[in-house]
């Protein structure tokens, strides 16, 4: 049997264009290099799995790249770099030994990069014993030193260092790299199931890696969205609804019922409550279309009904509190819906479930039939069977269609 490779280490950057999530300390790093501005010791911090040890790496192969313009053109670069582990490595005799190695100079190359993980794990007595070696280092020698805990590191060495903070990366930076390693795999995979892995990872790009490969392993060369969500143990959008239905029914009942069966289905309690304040937040940001770039859902693109998760938010929302909305008559004799920031926040996959919706109108009875939808400068614009005349404020009856045929 063939030894199988983590996607972690398979996929692993190997460049600074290649680093996902970290643009702004990529580029401060290869500009340092190219303009030898290098500094003589750096502090990587940040969360776990979000590239410290990767552009560590990355840094100390393009600093001997740059050193030796006359290399090979094959060669890796991987020369003179040590890397050491702090957690193993803690005491003042490690620390010792390394000043000692430090003094000599490379046998190649200009530069000897020494990368330590974990330094937070150092004692202070070996914190102490690095501090000389640390601000006043031989010319040769450059220090990266990475953790995940900057709070826990001395203030003199902290002082010593140039300091870069990592950030957790986004959402959507995640899952377009797991989509680009769908692709290469031959994976089959949904957009939104590939979110949820990214929502499931919280901004560390190696447990998305981890996850995506125990979901491969599960799902085989599909991936959709209800599969994922079986295997990683996760409630989709659709029980949020009927939650947030229940609660604008005041049907505790109902709610208590389902909350009690989402538990003993072994959900726990805390993360049933924190995915409801998440929809929550949602709603509300989908009741304004200068909010909607804030919603944590899905690219719905091309998906139709319940998938459409912004359209079905803010139809939710607003069949709660108001359903009227705005039709006026457009250039080409099309009708105009709007409402607040209700449209902006509908994507043109809703348009052929709206199709065959009825229009009523408050003040004239009925308009007609909806016959074709498409988006157009965040409204929905529509042609009505046999009716192009302007209109009026609807009321309730166009709300109820868009919802009933958005649940279809």
């Amino acid at each position: 049997m063939e030894q199988f490779v983590v996607s972690a280490r398979k996929y692993r950057p190997q460049t600074f264009e290649q680093v996902v999530g970290q643009g702004h300390i990529a580029l401060t790093l290869e500009n340092a290099v190219k303009s030898e501005k290098v500094a003589q010791a750096m502090l990587f911090c940040g969360p776990r799995g979000v590239g410290k040890t990767t552009c560590a790496r990355i840094l100390a192969r393009e600093i001997n790249r740059h050193s030796m313009p006359d290399a090979a053109p094959d060669e890796d670069f991987a020369f003179n770099i040590y890397e050491l582990d702090a957690a193993s490595n803690n005491s003042v005799d490690d620390i010792r030994a390394l000043t000692e190695q430090v003094r000599f100079a490379p046998q190649n190359g200009k530069y000897k990069v020494y990368i330590i993980d974990e330094v937070h794990m150092l004692s202070t007595a070996a914190f102490n014993a690095f501090l000389k070696t640390l601000e006043e280092p031989p010319a040769h020698a450059i220090f990266i030193l990475a953790t995940t805990e900057k709070h826990k590191i001395l203030p003199t060495i902290l002082s010593r260092c140039q300091i870069f903070d990592f950030r957790l990366i986004t959402v959507e930076d995640i899952r377009r790299h797991l989509e680009y390693i769908a692709a290469d795999q031959g994976v089959e995979a949904e957009s939104e199931a590939l979110h949820i892995i990214a929502q499931k990872a919280e901004g560390a790009l190696r447990d998305a890696l981890s996850i995506y490969d125990r979901v491969v392993s599960f799902c085989g060369k599909s991936l959709t969205a209800s599969r994922v969500a079986e295997t990683l143990n996760v409630l989709d959008y659709n029980t949020y609804f009927t939650m947030m239905e229940h609660v604008m029914n005041a049907d505790i009942p109902s709610l208590m019922l389902q909350l009690d069966g989402i538990l003993a289905a072994g959900y726990d309690a805390q993360y049933v409550l924190g995915g409801l304040a998440s929809h929550i937040r949602d709603l509300l940001v989908a009741r304004d279309s200068r909010t909607t770039v804030l919603l944590t859902v899905p690219d719905i693109s091309g998906y139709v009904g319940a998938d459409t998760v912004a359209c079905v938010l803010a139809s939710k929302l607003y069949e709660a509190e108001q359903t009227t909305l705005m039709v006026d008559i457009g250039t080409n004799g099309e009708l105009v819906l709007s409402h607040k920031g209700w449209m902006a926040a509908c994507s043109t996959a809703a348009g052929p479930a709206l199709e065959g919706a009825n229009i009523t109108c408050g003040m004239r009875g009925s308009i007609g039939a909806i016959d074709h939808v498409w988006v157009e400068n965040g409204q929905f614009r529509c042609s009505v069977i046999g009716n192009t005349e302007p209109a009026g404020i609807c009321g309730s009856g166009i709300i109820d269609a868009i919802a009933v045929a958005l649940e279809q």
